[in-house]
C-alpha cells in the first residue's frame, strides 16, 4: 500500500467537519509565519543573528514564527523584523 501524498490528506481531512473552516480561519497567520522565515533566509541571516539585531533571544524568534505558536504578532515587532531583513512592513485590509 502506497502512503497518500500530502495534496491527497489535505483533500481528505478538509472533508471533515469545521477542518475546513479552521484551516481558513488560520491560513491568515500560516501566510505571515511562512514569509517571516522567508524574509530570513533571503537575507541569509539564522534566527540567533536576527535575535542580536532585534535585541532579543533566539527562542522569541523561534516562537514568532512557529506554526504551533499561540503568540500574538505586535505590528512593532514585524516593523523590526521586516527592517532587520532589508524589508518595509506594509498593511492592508481587502
Amino acid at each position: 500500500m502506497t502512503r497518500p501524498t500530502f495534496e491527497d490528506f489535505k483533500v481528505e481531512a478538509l472533508r471533515k467537519d469545521g477542518v475546513k473552516e479552521e484551516y481558513e480561519r488560520l491560513k491568515p497567520e500560516y501566510k505571515l509565519k511562512k514569509k517571516l522565515i522567508q524574509m530570513k533566509k533571503e537575507a541569509n541571516l539564522t534566527q540567533e543573528q536576527l535575535a542580536q539585531m532585534l535585541h532579543t533571544k533566539k527562542s522569541n524568534i523561534s516562537r514568532l514564527e512557529s506554526f504551533s505558536s499561540d503568540s500574538d504578532l505586535r505590528i512593532s515587532t514585524l516593523m523590526a523584523y521586516a527592517e532587520a531583513t532589508g524589508h518595509k512592513l506594509k498593511i492592508d485590509f481587502v
